[in-house]
């Protein structure tokens, strides 16, 4: 009898891993999609959503596009002679245009590149980076009392019969 082909019972989603402080943290203009060089141990830490972008940021050095302090915790299952270093700097793949794009405007206008999510798209690690601008302390008191004040319009509505 022909074996039954399709998913495997218990098969997992790999986990996209997001940077929620970086929207609250910067308002984001403009974002890129980009690839990562990984090793092995990376990548499985990665698929099972081991990995944290709260303080990593990207930087231009020597025409090359790098991530920071991007902690991705050791595989449990690879043994000590296989594990990756948590905290290295790792490169990011983009077209020597969009290198340049993001240098530029980094260096001009006071723009910050930040990393907004790590996620799997055709089997690959993908990441978004943004170019944002930091807010000030009052920008953000500001969204919070929209949000609160929507909030509280929502709810009235709701209760309305």
């Amino acid at each position: 009898m022909a074996k039954k082909t399709g998913a495997k019972k218990g098969a997992v989603a790999p986990a996209s891993i997001s940077n929620r402080r970086a929207r609250y943290d910067y308002a984001i203009d403009d974002t890129f999609e980009c690839g990562i060089v990984l090793v092995g141990t990376e990548v499985k830490s990665l698929f099972k959503g081991n990995a944290h972008l709260t303080d990593s940021y990207c930087r231009v050095v020597n025409g090359e596009m790098f991530l920071f302090n991007m902690d991705i915790e050791p595989y449990e299952q690879a043994g000590n002679l296989f594990q990756h270093e948590r905290r290295r700097d790792r490169k990011l793949l983009l077209h020597r245009r969009e290198i340049d794009t993001l240098d530029r405007k980094a260096k001009e206008k006071g723009f910050t590149i930040i990393p907004l999510d790590a996620y799997f798209k055709n089997g690959r690690v993908k990441i978004r980076i943004g170019l944002g601008k930091g807010k000030a302390e009052y920008d953000k008191r500001h969204k919070l009392a929209q949000t609160e004040t929507r909030r509280e319009v929502e709810q009235a509505r709701s209760l309305k019969f």
